[in-house]
């Protein structure tokens, strides 16, 4: 083993055990990663940022843009409500869900349909009386299945495409994924309908019905203005006129200071009262007692309140920029009158102090505000809403356009007329021109994060084949299956790659093991395309954990999941995603 094949090695590992660790996000990490093997001389100075020039960055980002204006075209939503009549009995409401988020990640980003499907999900739950927890999960993998049938429905099946073009000349076509990603998504899909669903655990069900998720109550803190008629009562005197509101006062606090509800002290004006309650009875406490929602900023920042207020409930995805934020150093109340009121991880109330509380993914968070504001903030933060909207966030009589362009554009991909990265990126400016996309919708729609992700790893894995280090690692693994035949050889890469992106970023998943996958192809003198073709689909398949797939990340909080209910549903389908794969994989791409 040469020196530079040691140091990459060592570089991929200390990758690997950050991006698990979590501490840092996963484009920082990647980065970090392209720096240090710029530095040790891996990767040429001059090639450094190539991958954010590389077709398949330019191809996610433009896809990425494409799901946005699509979603806020109307024609999606209109779907969604067309399938709610078929959802009587458990079994269909799963079912349907589950097809319609496969069915539309099919042309779409696969997070994209998540996160229109969420809210009706979430609201036909509660209307069902049915646990969220028995559909979230369902959904999100029925997105990700429906992802694998096309070029475009994520973002490993245009890495591997791309790099099948740079290693033979010719890339997977559109619809090259599709008799292996229907096979898949059917059979899958099929799984989730009829026993998946049953596998989710279910905590607290008896609430189902009540609020819009899992979680009991927010805990939320409200303040005493100074001109309040109660200035002067006792904590026990307030309980009494708020008799009929289902809200409990947990602490007063006063100049930081926390005292017990039990201590009966007088109110003072800017005390702050921590208060447990669900969002309609947080409202009807306020508005009895003329209080103020209290602002979660840093101390000193005091602006007027909005006075037509709402309450909405979102979710933070991946890459948004609350993520690893203080809720005290955002500065959401200074800058745009919007308050946190209270936030949830994993279904369950935070119980602290709001402003030291540091926000991951799959948070749930209930702001307060200006409706108008709260429909242009929570996109711009990377944040979902889990009601039906009222404020749609796109134009809806322009739909038809939208379309026409978005099929126009597959069409152009898909008989060859263009690469797609020259297809999509024509398509970007001509909404863009047509005033059909806002140059400020045009960045708000790209996950940056993932972006950064492919640009730094892109890179990154051309220094794995520069050095050697990917030849290394597929004689090792030729070398452990030695005698076994080149179909054994698919299911056990199909294996390792399904655990590398069941704990790495699905996409950085692809982009190391591609090259992997084609080496393997050729030292056993096969064609490469079995190889790769499996590779696209393990990658995608993350069904274990909460961190190997955006969407999983996505229902984390508003389903009420730990870190280990994903594998009860998640390891039988990967199973039978392996079982079906594998001999239609050999069917249409022979060896």
């Amino acid at each position: 083993m040469t020196e530079s094949q040691v140091l990459i090695f060592a570089i991929l590992a200390g990758l690997f055990v950050l991006l698990v660790w979590g501490r840092w996000r996963y484009d920082v990490v990647a980065f970090a990663c392209l720096m240090v093997c710029v530095v040790a001389g891996l990767v040429p100075a001059g090639q450094a940022f190539a991958g954010f020039g590389h077709p398949a960055t330019i191809t996610v980002a433009a896809v990425l843009i494409l799901s946005r204006v699509l979603s806020g075209s109307g024609a999606i939503d209109l779907l969604a409500r067309l399938i709610r009549p078929a959802m009587g009995s458990a079994t269909g409401h799963v079912g349907i869900l589950a097809a319609l988020g496969a069915a539309m990640s099919t042309v779409m980003n696969n997070v994209g349909a998540l996160g229109i499907l969420l809210p009706m999900a979430m609201q036909s739950a509660r209307k069902a009386a049915r646990s969220p927890a028995k559909l979230l999960m369902p959904l999100s993998f029925g997105s990700i299945l429906g992802g694998l049938v096309t070029l475009i429905g994520t973002p490993p099946n245009i890495i591997v495409a791309t790099y099948r073009g740079e290693r033979t000349g010719e890339a997977f076509a559109m619809f090259d994924y599709a008799p292996v990603g229907l096979a898949i998504a059917v059979a899958g899909l099929a799984y989730i309908a009829l026993i998946g669903w049953r596998l989710v655990p279910q905590r607290d069900a008896g609430r189902a019905g009540g609020d819009l998720f899992d979680i009991e109550n927010y805990i939320t803190e409200v303040r005493v203005p100074d001109d309040n008629p109660h200035i002067g009562k006792t904590l026990h005197e307030i309980d009494e006129l708020t008799a009929d509101i289902d809200a409990v006062i947990m602490d007063q606090i006063r100049h930081d200071r926390v005292y017990p509800a039990a201590t009966r002290k007088q109110l003072q004006a800017g005390d702050v009262l921590k208060i447990e309650a669900a969002p309609e009875e947080i409202d009807k406490f306020v508005t009895k007692l003329g209080l103020e929602i209290s602002a979660t900023d840093e101390a000193g920042d005091k602006p007027k309140a909005p006075e037509d207020a709402t309450l909405m409930e979102v979710v933070v995805a991946p890459g948004s920029r609350l993520d690893g934020r203080l809720i005290g150093s955002l500065r959401l109340f200074a800058r745009r009158g919007i308050t946190i009121l209270a936030v949830s991880r994993q279904g369950k109330p935070f119980r602290g102090r709001l402003r030291s509380f540091r926000v991951r993914p799959g948070d749930v968070v209930l702001l307060h505000g200006e409706t108008e504001q709260l429909a242009h903030l929570v996109p711009a933060l990377g944040c979902l809403p889990l009601a039906e909207r009222e404020i749609h966030f796109g134009k809806r009589k322009q739909g038809p356009a939208v379309i026409a362009i978005f099929a126009a554009a597959i069409a152009a991909a898909s008989l060859g007329l263009v690469p797609i990265q020259i297809a999509f990126g024509i398509a970007v400016a001509l909404l863009v021109v047509t005033g059909l996309l806002q140059v400020r919708e045009l960045y708000d729609g790209i996950d940056w994060p993932v972006i950064v992700l492919l640009g730094s790893l892109i890179p990154v894995g051309g220094a794995l084949q520069t050095t050697g280090a990917t030849d290394l690692i597929a004689d090792g693994l030729l070398i452990v299956t030695a005698g076994l035949s080149a179909s054994i050889v698919l299911v056990i890469l199909m294996v390792v790659t399904m655990t590398l992106s069941d704990i790495l970023n699905n996409a950085a998943t692809a982009v190391v093991m591609a090259p992997i996958a084609a080496t393997i192809a050729e030292r056993l003198g096969v064609s490469p395309d079995p190889f790769l073709m499996a590779t696209a689909v393990a990658a995608s398949c993350a069904f274990l954990t909460p961190i190997g797939h955006q969407n999983n990340a996505l229902i984390l909080g508003p389903g009420g999941y730990r870190f280990g209910d994903y594998w009860r549903m998640g390891l039988p389908l990967e199973a039978l995603v392996i079982l079906v794969a594998v001999p239609v994989i050999l069917l249409v791409w022979p060896l």
